[in-house]
C-alpha cells in the first residue's frame, strides 16, 4: 500500500470544560475535505493526544471516520506511554475505516532504539493493520533514521513514516533507502515540505494544514505537477507563517489559526500568559490580513477571545 498526497493533521476542538466539541470537530472536517486535503489524521500531535483517554480518542475517530471515510484517506494515531492503551486504540482502529494506523514511540520515559523496535514489532505482530511509524522526538522517544528503515524492511506491516524530526539529513537517507515503492515516506515538518518534495518524498501530514490546508497542498501539488517555481513561492508563503507559528506552542498557534478561519477551537488546555496571549492576538491579526491579501475567504469569525479565554 502507497500513502501519498497532503494530509491535514486534526486538532480537536473542546468545549469551557476541555471536552470535544463534536459539532466544532466535523465542521472542522467538511471544512478541510472541502478545500481538497487528500487526507486526514485523527488524534496526532496537533490534536493533543495527551489530553484525552483512551475511550475519548477512539470515540472521536470513530466520530471522523463517520464523517470523512469515503470521502479522503482516513488515518488515526495510536500514540500513548504503554504497550496496553497503544493496542487497545489500535484494536478500535482496526475495523473502524482507517487507511493505515499511526504509530508514534512512547512518550515520558527514555529508552533505547531496540527497545523502541520491540515495541514496533510487538504492536504490528499483535494488530494486521498498516502502520506508519511516528517520528516524533519533540514529545516522544526518537526513532533513529537507520531504526526506520530496518523496520520498514523487516515488519510487514509497516508501511511507511512519518518524519516530524525536521532533521534534513533523513530526506535523502529515507528516499535513497528504498527500491521504488517500497515504503511511503511523509513529512510532518512543514518547514521541510518542498525540499522532501524534491527528494522524492511521498507527502505532508501537516499541522499548518488544519488552518491553511489551500497552501499545504498548493505547494505539493505545485511541484508534483512540475510547476517548481509556483513550488518555491508557495513554500516562501508557507514559511512567513511558521515564521510566527513558532512563537507559540504548535496547539495553541493552530487554534488561533482555526478561529481565523471561523471555526471554533475553544480555549487553550493551558491558558496562555498576558505576552502569550499578545502574541496569539499578533498572529491573528497578521493571519487575517494574511488571508484577505492571499484571497482565500474567512468564512465567519470566531473572536480571539473565545480561543485564550
Amino acid at each position: 500500500m502507497q500513502i501519498h498526497g497532503a494530509f491535514a493533521a486534526l486538532a480537536t476542538p473542546v468545549d469551557s470544560n476541555g471536552q470535544p466539541n463534536d459539532v466544532a470537530f466535523e465542521r472542522l472536517i467538511d471544512f478541510l475535505i472541502d478545500r481538497g486535503v487528500d487526507g486526514l489524521v485523527i488524534g496526532g500531535a496537533t490534536g493533543e493526544y495527551v489530553h484525552f483517554e483512551a475511550q475519548e480518542r477512539i470515540r472521536l475517530a470513530q466520530l471522523a471516520i463517520k464523517r470523512g471515510g469515503g470521502r479522503v484517506k482516513m488515518m488515526t494515531c495510536v500514540g500513548t506511554s504503554s504497550i496496553h492503551s497503544t493496542l487497545q486504540l489500535a484494536r478500535a482502529g482496526q475495523d473502524a475505516g482507517n487507511t493505515a494506523l499511526l504509530l508514534p514511540m512512547p512518550g515520558f520515559f527514555r529508552y533505547n532504539q531496540d527497545d523502541l523496535k520491540a515495541f514496533v514489532e510487538t504492536v504490528c505482530e499483535a494488530v494486521d493493520m498498516p502502520f506508519l511509524l511516528y517520528n516524533l522526538p519533540s514529545f516522544t522517544n526518537p526513532l533513529d533514521a537507520q531504526t526506520a528503515l530496518d523496520l520498514m524492511r523487516s515488519v510487514e506491516n509497516v508501511i511507511g513514516m512519518k518524519d516530524s524530526s525536521g532533521e534534513r539529513e533523513h530526506l535523502k537517507f529515507l528516499a535513497d533507502g528504498r527500491t521504488r515503492d517500497e515504503y511511503s515516506i511523509l513529512v510532518g515538518d512543514d518547514s521541510l515540505l518542498l525540499s522532501a518534495a524534491e527528494a522524492g518524498w511521498d507527502g505532508v501530514i501537516s499541522g499548518i494544514a488544519c488552518f491553511a490546508p489551500e497552501l499545504i497542498g498548493a505547494t505539493f501539488r505545485s511541484y508534483r505537477d512540475g510547476d517548481f517555481d509556483k513550488a518555491a513561492e508557495y513554500q516562501g508563503m508557507l514559511d512567513e507563517i511558521i515564521e510566527w507559528v513558532g512563537q507559540l506552542p504548535i496547539p495553541w498557534a493552530v487554534r488561533a489559526g482555526l478561529a481565523v478561519r471561523g471555526i471554533d477551537p475553544g480555549p487553550m488546555h493551558l491558558p496562555p500568559s498576558p505576552v502569550r496571549a499578545k502574541v496569539i492576538a499578533d498572529f491573528s491579526e497578521w493571519f487575517r490580513q494574511w488571508l484577505d491579501v492571499k484571497g482565500w475567504p474567512l468564512e465567519g469569525v470566531w473572536e480571539l477571545e473565545h480561543c485564550v479565554k
